[in-house]
């Protein structure tokens, strides 16, 4: 019995197709809509990220962990202001249903001005 034929392959260099591509780190803002305006700075040694729009000053704060990555802060950024928004939405509708007066009750067919 011979021996077992070497394989002519080489080893596959990494293709374009399987590269990954970098995330964002500069991203558009919710409220001033200006790109590339907001960058987040991670501290992974104090376990904090910042959130900074450079053009209205809009700030967020969050907890971090090994794997946080700066699109995963700005994705609980666009959550929180979602958030906040239905919440204030919510206060503003009880207030408002709660302010208008009564609707009149209509003539009722007992009355006693006969």
């Amino acid at each position: 019995m011979g021996k077992r034929k070497k394989s002519s392959r080489k080893p596959a260099a990494p293709s374009a197709a399987r590269r990954r591509q970098p995330l964002d780190t500069a991203f558009t803002c919710l409220f001033c809509n200006h790109d590339k305006s907001v960058t987040v700075r991670i501290d992974r040694k104090e376990g904090i990220a910042q959130l900074v729009c450079r053009v209205c000053d809009q700030r967020y704060q969050s907890k971090v962990n090994h794997l946080t990555e700066p699109v995963d802060i700005y994705s609980e950024w666009i959550d929180a202001a979602d958030a906040a928004q239905k919440e204030s939405q919510g206060h503003r509708r009880l207030a408002t249903s709660s302010s208008r007066p009564a609707p009149a009750a209509p003539p009722s067919l007992d009355s006693d001005e006969d």
